[in-house]
């Protein structure tokens, strides 16, 4: 049963009033999963805002501060430590930014930051100290990239990310992709988003018909780090999407505590295959400021991930990579065979 502090005081009439009504402050969290006060930061949260929808909330086991969801959004006294190697571009994305908010890492591609917006802010976030303020206003913004983008016919693929660009209404996201596939050049859009993972009432009757009705593929890259987040409301959200047309993938951060356990990754990997998507990626932690207390050290990332190849077949097998900036594509890790 969801406890009545989780859920909105009535049923929402949209994803706006759901996402209006997220919990954002750390006494309410603490109050609705019955947790003592002591263990939530709020110097953590105020470095940091706390933001996470009640559907999120409601897969949360009750009274115990270690559940996997709640150790991913709960604000901690770790987050104030500043350890060696940690800082506030760890991927140092201000040097590939090709017009504001446009960065260009890979050939062939580029990303836009469609917006600042996420419904959930995630405390291992690389983008937590993003200077979104500083890339214009988002008519001015989408502008300059859609100009830059239209110049550069090496450009095949265009990735939204943000924030989170499903925090657009459908209306937004609709011009957005519409002046994207009038560029001839722009084959493929890929969308980066975990909004229908914690607010699933966004995969709405809009959101489908966009999809449907794009003139080139969308693919949309899914984050899910453990399979507790996969439930019947994103399972049917899953369903809607695949019927509308798009691709699913999934891309999971390695975290300590929470998901790094061979037996953990395996489930997941079902569970997504299960729901029609595709394991695709196993992040190694970017190393923002913030979030050294999630750092899984690479030995056993790789170990990890051999035990995963040894369990499952290939094309359940996400592909164990970390980012290094100026990097020509992201660095695979090679796993370890006989990893546990």
């Amino acid at each position: 049963m969801i406890p009545a502090s989780v859920r909105p005081r009535q049923i929402p009439a949209s994803w706006q009033q759901e996402l209006a009504e997220a919990i954002t402050r750390p006494q309410e969290l603490a109050e609705a999963l019955g947790l003592p006060p002591e263990a939530l930061s709020a110097g953590a949260a105020t470095s940091f805002p706390l933001r996470v929808p009640r559907s999120f909330v409601a897969r949360m086991r009750r009274g115990d501060p270690e559940d996997p969801l709640l150790r991913q959004v709960l604000p901690v006294a770790e987050e104030l430590l500043e350890p060696p190697g940690f800082g506030a571009d760890p991927l140092q994305e201000r040097a590939a930014q090709r017009a504001p908010a446009l960065l260009q890492k890979y050939h062939g591609r580029a990303l836009l930051i469609a917006t600042e917006t996420c419904a959930v802010h995630c405390r291992y976030c690389f983008r937590r100290e993003f200077p979104y303020a500083a890339q214009h206003g988002e008519g001015e913004r989408w502008s300059e990239a859609l100009a830059a983008i239209a110049a550069d016919p090496s450009l095949e693929e265009i990735i939204l990310s943000g924030g989170d660009p499903l925090s657009l209404s459908n209306a937004r996201l609709s011009a957005l992709t519409g002046s994207l596939t009038q560029i001839p050049h722009v084959r493929r859009i890929r969308v980066h988003t975990r909004q229908p993972v914690v607010l699933p009432a966004r995969i709405d009757a809009g959101l489908t018909e966009w999809l449907r009705s794009s003139t080139v593929p969308v693919v949309l890259v899914l984050h899910i780090n453990h399979p507790n987040e996969i439930d019947a409301a994103l399972r049917e959200a899953c369903a809607k999407m695949r019927a509308a047309g798009a691709t699913l993938l999934n891309q999971t951060v390695l975290l300590a505590g929470i998901n790094d356990e061979a037996a953990v990754l395996a489930r997941l990997s079902q569970e997504l295959f299960a729901a029609g998507v595709l394991p695709y990626y196993l992040h190694a932690l970017d190393r923002v400021r913030g979030a050294a207390h999630f750092l899984v050290p690479d030995e056993r990332a790789r170990a990890l991930a051999g035990a995963l190849a040894a369990r499952l077949p290939g094309y359940l097998v996400p592909r164990l990579v970390r980012e290094f900036p100026g990097a020509a594509a992201k660095t695979v890790l090679t796993p370890i065979t006989g990893g546990r």
